[in-house]
């Protein structure tokens, strides 16, 4: 969520751009693990102020493009919200891959490092396409 903000604004990229994140488990209102905070505090991103939410309906219904770390998650939601499945993409298939990012929750400071890597890797790779397919979608 961070990293995707930051490069919109760096790119400015116009229009009325909504980014957030939910999970499927996370207690709600939580605070981001102390491993992202971290990382990202090391890039220069602050995200003290996001906390932990539940995807529902209401909230997909509220956004164009929705992107999953694992296909799991996405085949999970298209299951479960059928009618916002072709809206739902892997952030890797936005480089024209389906990989997985591995959940870090609960390990060492590197695997949140290397979310994170991941992470900017196929938000660079895939930029173009996120715009696309947001704005195709809106």
């Amino acid at each position: 969520m961070g990293l995707l903000r930051s490069m919109l604004e760096e790119h400015q990229v116009d229009g009325d751009w909504q980014v957030d994140s939910a999970g499927t488990w996370g207690l709600e209102g939580d605070p981001a693990a102390a491993g992202s905070r971290a990382v990202m505090d090391n890039i220069g991103i602050d995200i003290s102020d996001h906390r932990a939410r539940r995807v529902d309906a209401d909230l997909l219904d509220s956004y164009n493009l929705i992107l999953t770390m694992e296909h799991g998650h996405k085949e999970a939601l298209g299951l479960e919200f059928p009618q916002y499945s072709e809206r739902i993409f892997m952030l890797s298939e936005m480089a024209g891959e389906k990989t997985d990012i591995e959940d870090p929750y609960g390990g060492s400071y590197s695997g949140y490092e290397q979310a994170a890597e991941d992470i900017q890797y196929f938000l660079n790779a895939g930029f173009d396409s996120i715009i696309k397919l947001a704005n195709q979608t809106s």
